[in-house]
């Protein structure tokens, strides 16, 4: 193999190409990217037990001297490539067991892997695609990711899912003490019903960032392969039957408050200071419990109460009340503060149906996008 490419170009599809490389792998060659280069064309590959990425590269700049084929370790050559300073770089083998990458004056030599070694990477069938937005599919996936299950004790709690109903997508991710769901409108596509690993969706989020046109989603029993520019980015699914989530969503509110969404999210965090922090196993887990109580005189009030360090209490105003009672509600600030956060809109509303009954986030200007979370009691 013998080719000569410009650095940029090489560089943004090795960005792409670094999501589908594992941290570590208990196979060495998954450590490696795929060099294919035919008498045209230059493919990448990398992969992982979640993650298969390819991308085709056919650029104007790329010339093809001999065609072949190898695996390069992917993290020195992509830091290699990072660091270096020239317009041009070519790429070439020396007896089948050193790549070479020559860069103005500069000559860089690595141990390549046995191509013989990497395993066939077997992707969907490219038919019947489901078109999406790119912004559409990156808003989802930020909307819900943050509400998935850290822990590993419910395997399918750890990705969102997607579900096709009658031409609305509705995209839901719990940990079962907060629940994030998003509903679009899409084209007629046949109904279906999957759950995509958190982990996936935060490095097509990152592959996908700069890219605002539309994608391809390919559908298999087990995999998903999204298509975009000259890039297939495929995961894997999560077994089992996601639980039903839509009747934990309460259907009446008989108190309704509506904040300024910056107001509150600065009063939150301020507050969580001095909160009470869980622990497990000498790590800390923010679960940050404050209290929301409603006054006589319809003020809110958010308090913390840590008995090792000292109380916070503040005050705010907020837009709008609509309660009959005083009440008063506790919570993990770190799940109101991801919450808030996901909303476009400056107004949001706290949708109460009890002290100790799931509450509802929605934003006036979001008006598909719904954020629940469970109180904790409070003594």
């Amino acid at each position: 193999m013998n080719i000569t490419i410009d650095r940029e170009i090489l560089l943004e599809n090795l960005n792409v190409i670094s999501r589908g490389l594992p941290a570590k792998s208990p196979m060495p060659i998954l450590t490696g990217i795929k060099f294919e280069a035919t008498d045209s064309d230059l493919y990448l590959t990398s992969s992982n037990t979640d993650i298969s990425v390819e991308v085709l590269i056919n650029d104007v700049s790329l010339e093809i001297t001999e065609p072949g084929k190898t695996v390069v370790p992917g993290k020195f050559f992509i830091e290699i490539i990072r660091k270096i300073n020239s317009k041009k770089v070519n790429l070439y083998l020396i007896d089948d067991k050193i790549l070479v990458i020559r860069a103005d004056r500069g000559e860089y030599k690595l141990h390549i892997m046995d191509y013989m070694d990497y395993p066939n990477v077997d992707f969907v069938c490219l038919e019947n695609p489901l078109k999406l937005d790119a912004q559409i599919l990156k808003k989802i996936i930020k909307e819900t990711v943050f509400a998935t299950a850290a822990s590993e004790k419910k395997p399918i709690l750890t990705g969102v899912n997607f579900k096709n109903e009658g031409g609305k997508l509705i995209a839901t991710a719990t940990d079962s003490f907060r629940l994030s769901q998003k509903i679009i409108s899409i084209e007629d596509y046949n109904d279906f019903n999957i759950t995509i690993p958190n982990k996936s969706l935060d490095e097509l989020l990152k592959a996908i960032d700069l890219y605002d046109d539309e994608l391809s989603l390919y559908f298999s029993n087990n995999k998903l392969l999204i298509k975009y520019k000259n890039v297939l980015f495929q995961t894997r699914l999560l077994d089992g039957n996601y639980p039903p989530t839509s009747k934990l969503i309460p259907n009446e509110f008989p108190i309704i408050i509506k904040f300024n969404k910056d107001e509150l999210v600065d009063a939150v965090e301020r507050v969580s200071l001095l909160s009470p922090r869980d622990k497990e196993r000498d790590k800390e887990i923010t679960y940050s419990i404050i209290k929301l109580s409603i006054k006589k005189d319809r003020i809110i009030e958010i308090s913390s109460t840590n008995a090792s360090i000292g109380d916070a209490k503040e005050e705010i105003i907020p837009t709008n009340v609509e309660a009959s009672n005083p009440i008063t509600i506790g919570f993990s600030s770190r799940y109101l503060l991801e919450a808030l956060r996901s909303f476009m809109s400056t107004e949001v509303s706290l949708n109460l149906s009890g002290e100790i009954r799931p509450f509802v986030i929605t934003g006036e200007n979001d008006a598909n996008l719904t954020q629940l979370i469970l109180p904790v009691r409070m003594n």
